[in-house]
């Protein structure tokens, strides 16, 4: 336990900022999912929808430090990898 006030402040913050992260990175894993399904299944267009909506929750996510930077660039790298491949099957 916080002995001084601003480490009960700085207690304060790190849970608001840990509730914060932990609901944007849901999301984010979620849309990665999305876009996964999408790109499996047989519309394009959705597939296509839902990698952008990916790729900018990624970036949003990698801008407010949930995930690093190259980590979130190599997930984009290989949904467009993967999303690319499809048709020529």
């Amino acid at each position: 336990m916080p002995n001084t006030k601003s480490a009960k402040r700085a207690l304060r913050k790190s849970e608001v900022r840990r509730v914060r992260n932990r609901a944007t990175r849901s999301e984010l894993r979620s849309a990665i999912k999305n876009a996964r399904a999408a790109i499996t299944g047989d519309d394009a267009q959705a597939a296509t929808k839902a990698l952008q909506l990916a790729s900018k929750q990624i970036d949003q996510a990698a801008a407010k430090g949930i995930i690093h930077k190259n980590a979130a660039a190599r997930t984009k790298s290989r949904l467009a990898k993967s999303a690319n491949q499809k048709p020529a099957e």
